[in-house]
């Protein structure tokens, strides 16, 4: 059941709010959260509230520790097995939070499941009808961010419409300056700009997207199954190359990718996107490893891609990446044939290798030009801490670049640069032992130095040191001369 409200506000980290009006429903599910501080609130698993970091979480999620927004911290999380009515502000003006119980939440303005939702009502307009969607942006993925870039493209029926703030009559460079000064960037791009980029979580900031859209440019030759092979630049001899890939089943939702790296300058020589069997795409990682000079191949070796790597291992593919190489992978020889190649994907290395992608692409270090890297890195985002592709997209191109960016600048004797300053350091840090007797000319054939414009001085009083073997050694077991009056 849904109240429109237009009498009554809602109390805001910024104030008392206007909101549309109050939802309500009956849950089965519903949770009881219990804070150390005393409060207390009952609300359905998938509600969303504020974290210190500003994020928001589903109830579900929370752990116990979990610092909430108001300086208050997850004690427990309790189901309820009993029927609850539960309520939900709609469209909460200033950033669709409101407080319960002095706890920072986040109200329904996104309509849940949207994309499941207009997949049933789309076919109805084929018979006539009419349909205006009205939304702030959400980031970028979603049904709705695809039928406004497609409006945009005129590759729908839909006439895009957008309202700036500073289009309404009373709204002034003031009136935007006091209205978003308390608020975070990503809740002013969503309610104010207009900007479907920085209103989402997105794994890299705006500015990086921004740089790599500006470096795309089409591939040189589109070639390989359905031309999914895209080239920016052939081999170069003598030049050594690494190519990373992400495997798919071949038949499914995902798709088996690779790319070719450049050892010298960290440029993505080639690219491939496309489904195919996981046994076919050895044999194209095979082909094109032979086509650059003989790469370093260094497929997933996970699910479906230990097929992929015991494949290429038994046809006597000369180089691949072994995780128990310490030196050069490119001439490392395993001791034991059954050894398994390839890169392992798990929770631990799945985040050093996108960081290290993340920190390469800040830097300005991979030089990438893929329009379809580019698009999945748009609708890469964070889904608490951890990055992920949204809903509809993926990250097949993001994981297999990651993979590459890894070796050639993280965990691998790849990154010539990085050997060469390791091994100066250790040449420079070493241990000189000296004593008088080295010393150019021996210490004591060497005369006293003396400045005779000094007054009263004599070189006669400068005693040149002795030989060890000169000195006179005292006998320290009597002391009867120390107490003796």
């Amino acid at each position: 059941m849904f109240v429109n409200n237009s009498k009554f506000q809602v109390k805001t980290q910024s104030g008392w709010r206007d909101f549309s009006g109050i939802k309500s429903s009956v849950r089965t599910d519903s949770v009881l959260l219990k804070t150390t501080s005393g409060n207390s609130l009952t609300t359905t698993p998938e509600h969303k509230l504020k974290l210190v970091d500003d994020q928001f979480v589903c109830v579900k999620d929370l752990k116990n520790g979990d610092e909430l927004k108001n300086s208050d911290t997850v004690d427990s999380v309790e189901s309820l097995t009993h029927s609850i009515e539960v309520f939900d502000l709609i469209n909460v003006d200033n950033g669709h939070e409101y407080l319960t119980n002095g706890i920072v939440s986040k109200n329904c303005a996104f309509i849940r499941d949207f994309d499941s939702i207009w997949a049933g009502l789309a076919p109805t307009f084929s018979t006539g009808g009419r349909a205006i969607l009205l939304s702030t942006p959400n980031g970028i993925g979603g049904q709705y961010y695809c039928l406004w870039t497609e409006a945009m493209a005129g590759n729908n029926g839909f006439n895009p419409i957008r309202i700036d703030w500073h289009q309404h009559p009373d709204h002034d460079q003031a009136w935007f300056d006091k209205e978003t000064r308390s608020l975070p960037r990503k809740i002013v791009s969503q309610e104010y700009l207009c900007d479907f980029a920085s209103s989402g979580d997105t794994f890299l900031q705006p500015n990086e997207l921004e740089t790599l859209r500006v470096n795309i440019i089409q591939p040189v030759e589109k070639t390989g199954p359905q031309n999914g092979v895209w080239i920016w630049s052939h081999s170069i001899p003598e030049r050594q190359y690494v190519i990373s890939a992400d495997i798919a089943r071949g038949d499914a939702r995902d798709f088996s990718t690779f790319h070719v790296l450049d050892t010298v300058d960290c440029e993505v020589a080639a690219e491939y996107m496309g489904k195919i069997p996981p046994e076919r795409f050895a044999e194209l990682l095979m082909e094109w490893g032979k086509k650059y000079n003989d790469a370093l191949l260094a497929p997933e070796n996970n699910t479906f891609g230990y097929l992929v790597n015991v494949k290429i291992r038994d046809a006597g593919y000369k180089r691949l990446y072994y995780d128990k190489c310490k030196g050069n992978p490119f001439s490392y020889i395993p001791v034991d044939q059954n050894e398994l190649p390839g890169f392992q994907t798990n929770m631990k290395t799945r985040v050093q290798i996108l960081s290290k992608l993340e920190e390469l692409i800040r830097n300005g270090i991979l030089k990438t030009y893929s329009q379809r890297l580019f698009d999945q890195l748009q609708a890469f985002v964070w889904n608490g801490n951890k990055p992920m592709a949204s809903k509809d997209s993926y990250d097949d191109l993001i994981m297999s670049i990651a993979i590459g960016c890894w070796l050639l600048d993280g965990g691998s004797m790849l990154n010539q640069q990085q050997v060469d300053m390791a091994y100066a350091m250790m040449r420079a840090t070493h241990v000189e032992r000296r004593d008088i007797t080295t010393l150019p000319g021996k210490i004591n054939e060497v005369q006293p130095a003396y400045n005779m414009q000094i007054k009263g001085f004599s070189p006669y009083n400068v005693h040149r040191p002795r030989h060890a073997s000169q000195v006179t050694t005292l006998d320290n077991s009597d002391f009867t001369w120390l107490f003796n009056k």
